[in-house]
C-alpha cells in the first residue's frame, strides 16, 4: 500500500484527499481530507447544474490540492500514485478533476489511476471497515444511481438489479422539490419526516414482490405530487409517508437480491442516500435477518467525497494498476459492463 493523492469532481462537491493504504484504522488511513460543497450556488435553481459546477471544481481544485497536501505535512513529492475520478458522472466536472490529476502526475512524474465512482462507493466500506472481506453484497443507492451488485472482488462486480426510471436520491430530491424544501433535497426530506406520521399518506410501493429484484420510483414520486395536489395532508406526512414507502420498497427489493446472490460476507449499503438514518436502521434489521452484519460507511464517506477515490486508487495501485496520461473521462461506466440490459431502464441500467 502506498500514499495516494484522491481527488474527486463528479457532481457538485470538489474534494481532495491523501490516503495511507498502509493505515490499520480508518483514522490512519485518511491523513487529510477537504470537501468544499456547491449547495450555495446551485440552491436558486433547485437542482445542480452542470456548467455552474464545472466552473467552481475549476477554481477551487487547485488551490485545494495544496492545502490538503499542507494539512497532511507532505509534498507531491511524497506520493506514490495520483487517483482521480474519471467517471462516471457530470462531464464537465469529470474532465476537470482528470486533467488536473493528470498535469500532477506528469509534473511530479507519478502515475496515475483513473477510478470509477461507483468503485470508490463500492469500496468505501472496506476503507471504514479494514476487516471486511469480499465477497459483499452492497446496495448503492445515490442521487444518479440505485442498484445492487456482488463485489467479489477488486474490478469484479456482478449486478443483481438496478433502477428502470429514478434512483433512489433522485426520487427524494424531487420529492423535497414537490414539497418545496429547497437543495439539497435528501437530508430536507428526511428531517421533515421525522415531524410526520408514516402512515397518514396512502403510496404505492412499485414493484414490491415482483420476482427481479429492480427499483422504481418514478410512479412513487408522481404519488407524492398527486398527494400535495389534494392539499388535504400536512407536508411532514407527505414526506414520511414517501421515506417510509421508498424503504419498504428498498428492504423488499435487497431481500430478494440476497436470495439470489451466492454466499457473502456481510451487507453493504454506499452512496449519498446510505446516509439515511432510517434507511439504515431497516437495513440493519434485514442484515441480522439473513445472519450477515450490515456495514455501512460513516455518513461523511457516504456522500461523494476524494477519502473514497483516494482508497480505490490505494487498492488498484497495490493490485498494480495504473493508467495512461490519455485516459478518458466518461459520463457513464457501469461496474459490470456485462450485465443484461433492463427492460425500460435505458442509459441508467
Amino acid at each position: 500500500m502506498a500514499l495516494i493523492l484522491g481527488i474527486e469532481s463528479s457532481c457538485d462537491e470538489t474534494a481532495v484527499a491523501v490516503i495511507d493504504g498502509a493505515g490499520s484504522t480508518l483514522a490512519a488511513r485518511i491523513v487529510a481530507q477537504r470537501i468544499a460543497s456547491q449547495d450555495d450556488e446551485h440552491r436558486p435553481y433547485g437542482g445542480v447544474v452542470p456548467e455552474i459546477a464545472a466552473r467552481a471544481h475549476a477554481e477551487t481544485l487547485a488551490p485545494m490540492v495544496g492545502a490538503v497536501l499542507d494539512d497532511a505535512g507532505l509534498t507531491l513529492a511524497d506520493m506514490d500514485a495520483i487517483a482521480a475520478t474519471a467517471g462516471p458522472g457530470l462531464i464537465g466536472g469529470v474532465m476537470v478533476g482528470l486533467v488536473t490529476a493528470k498535469a500532477l502526475a506528469m509534473a511530479a512524474d507519478k502515475p496515475l489511476i483513473a477510478v470509477n465512482h461507483l468503485e470508490g462507493h463500492a469500496l468505501s466500506a472496506r476503507l471504514a471497515e479494514p476487516g471486511l472481506a469480499f465477497p459483499y453484497l452492497l446496495l448503492l443507492a445515490s442521487g444518479g444511481h440505485c442498484q445492487i451488485l456482488e463485489v467479489r472482488g477488486l474490478g469484479q462486480y456482478r449486478r443483481l438489479a438496478t433502477t428502470i426510471d429514478d434512483a433512489l436520491g433522485e426520487a427524494f430530491d424531487k420529492t423535497a422539490k414537490i414539497l418545496g424544501l429547497g437543495f439539497p433535497g435528501g437530508p430536507a426530506v428526511e428531517r421533515l419526516a421525522r415531524e410526520g406520521d408514516a402512515r397518514a399518506v396512502p403510496l404505492p410501493r412499485p414493484l414490491l414482490g415482483s420476482a427481479e429484484p429492480h427499483f422504481s420510483f418514478a410512479g412513487l414520486k408522481s404519488a407524492v405530487m398527486r398527494a400535495r395536489d389534494a392539499g388535504i395532508h400536512a407536508s411532514a406526512d407527505i414526506a414520511a409517508s414517501f421515506q417510509q414507502a421508498a424503504i419498504d420498497c428498498v428492504i423488499d427489493r435487497t431481500r430478494r437480491a440476497l436470495a439470489a446472490s451466492g454466499p457473502v460476507t456481510a451487507l453493504v449499503v454506499a452512496g449519498g442516500v446510505a446516509a439515511n438514518a432510517a434507511l439504515r436502521a431497516a437495513l440493519t434489521a434485514l442484515a441480522a435477518e439473513a445472519g450477515l452484519p450490515l456495514v455501512a460507511p460513516p455518513p461523511k464517506l457516504c456522500t461523494d467525497n476524494a477519502a473514497m477515490i483516494g482508497w480505490a486508487g490505494a487498492e488498484r495501485f497495490a493490485a498494480g494498476f495504473t493508467d495512461p496520461l490519455d485516459a478518458l473521462a466518461r459520463p457513464r461506466w457501469p461496474l459490470d459492463p456485462d450485465a443484461e440490459p433492463v427492460r425500460g431502464a435505458g442509459v441508467k441500467a
